[in-house]
């Protein structure tokens, strides 16, 4: 499997020379793009569509964040991949139906929509931190359903009220990629009511923040996916909102919906051309 670190440079340089690091598929050919082992997201997602993660097709490319998919994805006509719902920009690439049902927060809300998966934060058993608890309690605050509602579910019923607990100090948070966007919105309206606060929101991947956390070297870890009972051992944690998962695909790409298993015969590789699941691009 490949791995894609850097996106739109090298994606483009793919497509100028035939297949690549990333490529553009000859003759219909899917590329498929998947996030690397470790991802909260990369494991969410082969479990919705029944897939053990060691069934990843081989050649399969492997990016290394949510904006590297999608970059990927950008930059190559008949590539597929999949990213946080609340991550997708609908300027770049294309969110496509699965099972006829949009990509959205209101059918993920509904239950209509089934690719999604709760994001989770996490803090060392047994540890006590003043503000970090304050922190929890702001995420679960009605401030804080405002922010997360615009492009994901809020997931507290009858939310209070922050009223700030003039605290100080520095707060570490670090794991998904797929968290991050949403995390970086909370810190910054929880500093902008706590003056003498700094909260450091760093990006890597799921498994990543749920061993730093449990190690103690981050205060709060993020998970885009449910703990692995080996986590919850070592670790405390809370949901904090529920995401879809979008499966996108170029702009150019006349594909409109997939269904769960032609999904799944992408990624295992039974599907190898656009054609395998009756997608047909105009000639050129």
């Amino acid at each position: 499997m490949k791995k894609i670190l850097m996106a739109a440079a090298s994606a483009v340089l793919a497509c100028g020379i035939g297949f690549a690091a990333v490529g553009c598929g000859t003759n219909g050919d899917i590329v498929v793009i998947s996030r690397e082992s470790g991802s909260g997201t990369r494991g969410a997602f082969m479990e919705l569509i029944g897939l053990e993660d060691n069934e990843l097709v081989a050649g399969a490319d492997e990016a290394n964040s949510t904006d590297v998919v999608t970059s990927s994805v950008e930059d190559a006509e008949k590539a597929i991949g999949y990213i946080s719902l609340g991550s997708l920009d609908t300027s770049r690439v294309k969110a496509v139906q699965v099972d006829g049902v949009d990509a959205s927060v209101a059918n993920v809300k509904n239950d209509t929509y089934k690719l999604s998966r709760p994001f989770n934060v996490a803090w060392k058993k047994g540890s006590t931190n003043e503000l970090r608890d304050d922190f929890l309690k702001y995420v679960a605050s009605e401030q804080a359903q405002t922010i997360i509602s615009a492009d994901y579910i809020f997931n507290v019923e009858d939310a209070e009220t922050y009223t700030p607990a003039e605290l100080s100090g520095t707060l570490t948070i670090g794991g998904s990629s797929s968290v991050t966007k949403l995390m970086q919105a909370l810190a910054e309206g929880y500093m902008e009511l706590n003056d003498g606060v700094t909260i450091t929101v760093t990006q890597s991947d799921s498994g990543t923040g749920m061993t730093d956390a449990a190690s103690g070297s981050i205060d709060l870890g993020m998970a885009s996916r449910a703990l692995k009972d080996s986590e919850k051992e070592k670790l405390e944690s809370t949901a904090i909102a529920l995401d879809g998962i979008a499966v996108i695909v170029n702009k150019e790409n006349p594909c409109t919906n997939l269904t769960v298993e032609q999904l799944k015969k992408i990624y295992n590789g039974e599907a190898k051309n656009w054609s395998d699941v009756d997608v047909t691009f105009p000639e050129k």
